[in-house]
């Protein structure tokens, strides 16, 4: 019979608690960052060893988001949803972004339709935002990777 990992019993009992989101500290020689990891996210985590986010102080930091769709509308649709299940995980929401960074394949062809999506999640006051054109992404296909940073408010 195998023993069972040490602190199985514990990660038992937490685990309703980790649902939400898995937050694992790090120690930083100043303050402390935590790593934000939505449920959903956990296999990327493990499998690709980057965070969904941090909060380091005030500031949540979140990595950039690629959307699944059909359609370009879909896609982007599905890029913004995701971004904020993480910004969930952090306890914060969309009204808390101050900047954002979209990178966008073909972005003459495509930026209108991300402004159009965008808008249906962003809302005034905006936030700082940089489009930046891109010939390709990490994910073969994909047609947009969306990166924001948070306050906590």
């Amino acid at each position: 019979m195998l023993a069972a990992a040490p602190g199985a019993s514990l990660r038992a009992a937490v685990a309703p608690i980790l649902a939400t989101a898995l937050a694992l500290r790090m120690e930083n020689s100043r303050m402390p960052i935590d790593v934000i990891v939505p449920e959903s996210a956990r296999k990327t985590y493990e499998s690709w060893h980057y965070a969904p986010a941090v909060r380091h102080g005030d500031l949540i930091f979140l990595s950039g988001v690629i959307g699944q769709g059909e359609s370009v509308e879909e896609e982007f649709r599905s890029a913004w949803t995701s971004l904020g299940a993480v910004l969930a995980a952090a306890g914060v929401g969309y009204d808390d972004i101050v900047d954002s960074t979209l990178y966008i394949v073909e972005l003459q062809k495509n930026a209108a339709v991300m402004a159009k999506v965008k808008d249906e999640f962003v809302k005034a006051p905006y936030p700082a935002s940089t489009w930046i054109g891109v010939s390709e992404l990490v994910i073969p296909g994909a047609r947009a990777e969306i990166k924001v940073t948070a306050r906590q408010a």
